[in-house]
């Protein structure tokens, strides 16, 4: 199968020699191919450049059979790659939010029983098949806006047969979805309600019993730890994410979102793939981080919806990390998978470029799921998973024009997806 993508006004994020991500100063580079062709073969990226008439003779000629799309003076971008989600998930918290609205914080509203494990109770008495169907759904919404590969993680069940309940369904998810999914073992999101006062045996419960039979299943990708206060410490951290690792699964982090508690520490010393939130993240942090091969990954949703303080982005580039953008997708601090958003918000709140935050929510994010060698720029043998938007002035206008969805049409795959196809 062939397809040929032409009279493209402007190819965004393109490589010539593909890299595992860009760091620092290399964020503001954003490499681009005007009046453009590109040419799939195989759900792959077979060639791209600069469109000609003999250039479309060419591809003709050996190609007789090809489909054609005409992208009508849009841009073509590759697809966003959301690299933290909780989009697995049951209920809504719409009465949290207007709490918070009346001035109650994330600490209180988890004190008096909301939060994480409101959700846990939630999911517990939702039956698979509910949970599954609820999160196609989501799934085809962003999907819609844009992404083409994400990470979904557990952490609403809190007990053996809810959490290995919710890594089924995303292990559907994946066999269902035209996107890559990755999945994340979350179980240490909370202490639940049975080990009150026994955290301890919590972690111990986690290690012993659910994370062989994940590995057993072979369910989770990753290992991850809301390490914060009220919730685990760094050392607590560091020995569930060893676990994981000894179980198949890569470690990564919430870290340093609602006050500092050591997480980038635990991070970078397990080797994490990335550290995500950061709100208070320290220079002494951007440091380690700065030695380290861990993706630190900022989630602007959460953070705006929230209402805390920005984590320090500028500082980040500056000391030269490889800064990543994803959504936070879940019913609690961000019920929105909108990637367009978040790298609007990326400009709007931490004053990154276009070209700093594009590269943040593609080739950086990828390479905090491990995907950056077929996922996040357009390159010859990626996977040509792109999207088109309509005529517009420049890429700036993107976050520019911000809360609205400028994707046109969608390539999954190498084959085109009408909105209706998706969520067949």
């Amino acid at each position: 199968m062939s397809l040929l993508i032409y009279n493209i006004r402007k190819i965004v994020q393109t490589e010539q020699n593909p890299v595992d991500f860009r760091r620092g100063e290399e964020m503001s580079i954003l490499d681009c191919v005007d009046n453009g062709y590109i040419w799939i073969i195989e759900g792959r990226i077979h060639e791209f450049g600069t469109f000609s008439p003999e250039i479309l003779n060419k591809i003709r000629n050996l190609a007789p059979d090809i489909d054609e799309l005409d992208a009508e003076d849009g841009m073509v971008f590759p697809s966003w790659v959301d690299s933290h989600t909780h989009m697995v998930y049951a209920g809504s918290r719409e009465a949290e939010f207007v709490d918070r609205i009346k001035g109650l914080s994330y600490q209180d509203i988890a004190a008096r029983g909301g939060g994480i494990l409101n959700s846990a109770q939630l999911l517990r008495d939702t039956p698979e098949e509910q949970l599954f169907q609820d999160a196609f759904q989501r799934l085809n919404e962003i999907v819609r806006s844009g992404t083409g590969a994400v990470e979904i993680k557990s952490g609403y069940g809190l007990s053996l047969d809810s959490e290995l309940k919710m890594l089924r369904v995303i292990r559907r998810l994946k066999e269902v979805s035209p996107i890559e999914i990755k999945a994340t073992f979350l179980g240490a999101h909370a202490v639940p309600k049975e080990f009150s006062g026994n955290k301890s045996g919590y972690i111990d419960y986690l290690i012993e019993e659910l994370m062989p039979k994940i590995e057993e299943e072979g369910l989770a990708d990753f290992c991850d730890v809301f390490c914060e206060q009220n919730y685990f410490t760094k050392e607590e951290s560091i020995r569930i994410l060893e676990a994981g690792k000894r179980n198949g699964m890569q470690p990564k982090l919430h870290a340093e979102q609602l006050s500092h508690s050591g997480g980038i520490e635990a991070g970078v010393q397990c080797a994490a793939i990335s550290v995500d939130h950061l709100e208070f993240a320290t220079d002494n942090d951007l440091q380690l981080l700065r030695k380290s091969d861990t993706i630190p990954v900022l989630l602007p949703g959460a953070q705006l919806f929230l209402g805390l303080q920005n984590p320090p982005a500028r500082k980040m580039i500056q000391a030269g990390l490889p800064v990543a953008l994803s959504s936070d997708f879940n019913p609690g601090s961000c019920p929105s998978g909108n990637m367009n958003q978040m790298v609007s918000l990326a400009c709007i709140l931490y004053k990154m470029t276009p070209e700093e935050a594009i590269n943040a929510a593609t080739i950086n994010s990828a390479a905090a799921i491990g995907l950056s060698a077929t996922h996040g720029s357009i390159a010859v043998g990626k996977k040509a998973n792109l999207f088109i938007t309509p005529p517009v002035p420049s890429y700036s206008f993107l976050p520019y024009y911000f809360g609205q969805n400028l994707v046109r049409t969608i390539v999954l795959n190498g084959m085109i997806h009408s909105f209706d196809k998706i969520s067949e």
